[in-house]
């Protein structure tokens, strides 16, 4: 594998495109991290693009029936800004509907696992995963509302960062939750994230959440374990993870552990939150404008309203339910006002904590389930189990899943986090840890 600046100076010709796209064509049928693969690429460093963000000319749907169809004429900032540099588009990558989801399950086009076909991906960015894992040169532009990016990451064996909130403009992305949402990237090296991070970043008028805030590189030598992220970790990871932190103590760091009473809570604060913003934001789906075109407008208003809308997959359909109760005048600071305080406790808590140094967790509490054990979970024992990416994601700081161990042949990943705007530390961190790491992958589809 090259970095980005290596692979543009080999230029490689016309017949390295099209074998590339070949033999992905070939895995994908296999793997189905692509929903369309650009068949046309001719120049510059493959990047395939989450199916919830928009390249102009190629269908986006987030992997949702309602946005069948939907081809948008204009190109998100981060796309638009990476193929000004000179980066060639691969494809868009499968996900779950909306980003509703932990495994990659809740969508028509299920991504398999490349170290196991029986194992899920991970969500909701699963395609994205799975596209990095098997692609040599490539990286792969993703989001996160609350783990979309560490969770499958860390099942792929792969880089994902996700940046602070703001860092990266959001115009062109399907919105989830938009208090949420942040695009990221994920890579084979931690060096080719920054390389596509720092192409993506920085203000745009387009997107009034986006920031003029400088990125830093404050590095430390000090992490901070979390003991209430620990107490429901899987015997073999938390192994795993403690033999992580020894090996880190030898490399000169230190490790405190403390107590971080709300962090208990976010999970439940994030999923509030999350679902009344995405009740709301799927709200304009009704198919006279937006989503699914329904097209008998003889039927009465909430007749064709509801058949329209039955297009919604079953997970967004809860969400929406849950979403729009919990916005209810009646309930409204029963739930939701709480959960925003929360939400601030928790930003607190952990910039105090990180003053001085990182959090570090393993990025997923369990093993990596095969799709047939994922499936026959409860949706509560599913949101559980983004007890470690929600806390930064819910407090939009910048995060980091890097691989750093494999348990029967299936890779696992820990999860560095940092203060907000301080997003080249946990990068800076993870280039210096793959100087003495081993990748593994089965696939090495476009190696030069």
């Amino acid at each position: 594998m090259s970095g980005i600046k290596d692979f543009q100076a080999r230029a490689p010709g016309a017949d390295y495109y099209h074998e590339l796209v070949a033999e992905l064509a070939e895995a994908n049928r296999e793997l189905n991290a692509f929903a369309v693969i650009n068949e046309s690429i001719s120049k510059g460093f493959p990047v395939s693009v989450k199916d919830n963000i928009c390249v102009s000319g190629f269908e986006a749907t987030a992997s949702s029936r309602m946005l069948k169809g939907y081809v948008p004429p204009f190109d998100a900032t981060c796309v638009a800004r990476l193929k000004s540099k000179g980066m060639g588009f691969i494809g868009k990558t499968v996900m779950d509907e909306f980003g509703f989801g932990t495994f990659g399950l809740n969508c028509d086009i299920r991504a398999r696992n490349p170290f196991d076909k029986e194992y899920v991906a991970g969500g909701s960015s699963s395609g994205s995963a799975v596209a990095t894992s098997i692609i040599s040169n490539h990286a792969s532009v993703s989001e996160s509302t609350g783990g979309s990016i560490s969770t499958p990451a860390s099942m792929c064996g792969v880089v994902g960062f996700t940046p602070t909130y703001g860092a990266v403009s959001r115009y062109g992305l399907i919105d989830y939750a938009n208090s949420l949402d942040k695009i990221g990237v994920m890579a084979r090296s931690a060096s080719i994230v920054r390389e596509v991070f720092d192409m993506m970043r920085g203000p745009d008028d387009m997107d009034s959440t986006s920031s003029k805030s400088q990125i830093t590189d404050n590095r430390h030598k000090k992490l901070v374990v979390v003991n209430q992220l620990l107490s429901n970790v899987d015997p073999a990871v938390r192994k795993s993870f403690e033999s992580l932190l020894h090996k880190l103590e030898g490399e000169g760091h230190s490790v405190d552990y403390v107590d971080m009473h709300f962090i208990n809570d976010a999970v439940r604060a994030y999923y509030i939150i999350s679902m009344a913003e995405a009740s709301t934001t799927l709200a304009r789906y009704t198919g006279y404008k937006y989503g699914y075109q329904h097209e008998k407008f003889e039927e009465k208003y909430n007749q064709f309203f509801s058949e329209a809308r039955e297009n919604f997959g079953l997970e967004a359909k809860r969400r929406i339910v849950l979403g729009t109760f919990i916005r209810g005048a009646n309930v409204r600071s029963r739930y939701y006002y709480k959960a925003l305080k929360i939400r601030r406790a928790i930003i607190d808590s952990m910039a105090k904590a990180m003053k001085d140094a990182f959090i570090i967790s393993p990025t997923v509490p369990i093993r990596t389930p095969k799709a047939s054990d994922a499936e026959r979970l409860s949706p509560v024992e599913v949101y559980a189990l983004d007890s470690m990416t929600i806390p930064p994601n819910l407090a939009g700081m910048p995060h980091i899943s890097f691989p750093y161990d494999y348990i029967d042949g299936m890779p696992i990943g820990a999860q560095l986090t940092t203060t907000h705007f301080n997003d080249h530390a946990v990068i800076s961190f993870v280039e210096e840890w793959e100087k003495a790491f081993s990748y593994r992958f089965k696939y090495n589809i476009g190696s030069l």
